[in-house]
């Protein structure tokens, strides 16, 4: 009889084992189907924040100004503005092969450029642009 009180436990004693596995796996799903329902939320509200319009260019930069005579060499003697001074200063950067092969934000300036830059042969990226500023009027 022994023996048969054993047995009998034995199987009880893996169904419990099985039900707590499966009870495990459902809370689980619960808490990812939770995680997934504040994302859902929150993304409206980022988009309800940004209104569709395109961006305005500012006009202090779209103001066509004249370079003096030594920006001139660079970047030609019509007067442009800044935006495009700078696009035309960084081509010429880039056709003569101007800008330093281990860090690229440092320009090397040629003859032209040194002029420009101050007497300088060395400028950050950063800086150019407050050197260049100095010859538009």
């Amino acid at each position: 009889m022994a023996t048969a009180k054993k047995a009998a436990k034995k199987p009880a004693a893996k169904k419990p084992t099985a039900k707590k596995s499966a009870a495990v796996k459902k809370p689980a799903a619960k808490k990812a189907a939770a995680k997934k329902a504040p994302a859902k939320k929150a993304a409206p509200k980022k988009a309800a924040k940004k209104p569709a319009t395109k961006r305005k260019p500012n006009a202090a930069f779209m103001k066509a100004m004249t370079p003096s005579s030594t920006l001139a060499s660079v970047v030609g003697s019509s007067p442009l503005p800044r935006t495009e001074v700078t696009k035309k200063i960084w081509d010429y950067i880039k056709k003569n092969k101007l800008q330093d092969s281990v860090n690229k934000r440092l320009i090397n300036a040629d003859e032209k450029l040194k002029q420009v830059f101050g007497g300088k042969k060395q400028v950050s990226m950063f800086e150019m642009t407050k050197l260049v500023s100095n010859h538009l009027k």
